[in-house]
């Protein structure tokens, strides 16, 4: 009916031609529709990955069932003692880096900007579509045990948050920041895991993919 009227018109600029030009602008860009970003925050140490939590609950059931409620969910990966220790002691640090050790999963979950959940954290913002976020869940939900009846192994270090074993193994060729890399370069980001051995390397490479929307305050780490 719109283009039976617009027939009527013998005006290319009509405002019938308009609508319709809207409309085939309206579908196009609903075909190449951009996902919501994924966010890095530094940790001390390490970085977290923030993603909308009914993105990763398509694919992790433990955030499913444990952070249905919540709208973003941060995950972490690291040494099974080390990250869960909030006072780590040198040997811990030694452990973790001398031979393979097991791992686990930091999963938080919250509400809000997440600029104002870590207002004292650096953060980067990279926008991928849906099929990249799709493929960086994917590769971190290969990480998470699958054993039959797997609970969390207990509360996490702030928040709503909890630690899930992981089947990965920590070590020097895979600390927490090379893991990281690594699941963001199965989003096919162009990152080198195997120089982002420190935080500071990892966010080093993500200033050139994505936008630094928060320095944060620096620490020790």
């Amino acid at each position: 009916m719109i283009f039976e009227r617009c027939s009527l018109s013998n005006s290319p600029l009509s405002n019938c031609g308009a609508l319709a030009l809207l409309l085939l602008l309206t579908f196009e860009l609903g075909a190449t529709e951009v996902a919501p970003s994924i966010y890095l925050v530094r940790h001390g140490w390490h970085a977290g990955i923030v993603i909308e939590q009914q993105r990763a609950a398509k694919q992790i059931r433990q955030i499913g069932d444990d952070f249905a409620h919540r709208e973003f969910v941060e995950i972490g990966w690291g040494d099974h003692d080390f990250y869960q220790t909030l006072e780590p002691r040198f040997s811990n640090i030694l452990k973790a880096g001398m031979w393979p050790t097991e791992s686990v999963l930091h999963v938080v979950g919250f509400d809000g900007r997440v600029t104002h959940y870590f207002p004292q954290s650096e953060i980067v913002r990279i926008d991928l579509t849906g099929q990249q976020i799709d493929n960086l869940v994917t590769h971190i939900a290969a990480s998470f045990a699958k054993m039959k009846g797997e609970k969390s192994l207990g509360v996490g270090l702030y928040g709503d948050s909890r630690f899930y074993r992981s089947l990965e193994s920590y070590h020097i060729f895979n600390t927490c920041n090379i893991w990281t890399a690594r699941a963001l370069k199965s989003a096919g980001l162009e990152i080198q895991p195997t120089a982002a051995i420190t935080v500071e390397n990892l966010l080093k490479q993500l200033y050139r993919l994505g936008e630094r929307i928060q320095t944060g305050v620096r620490d020790n780490g």
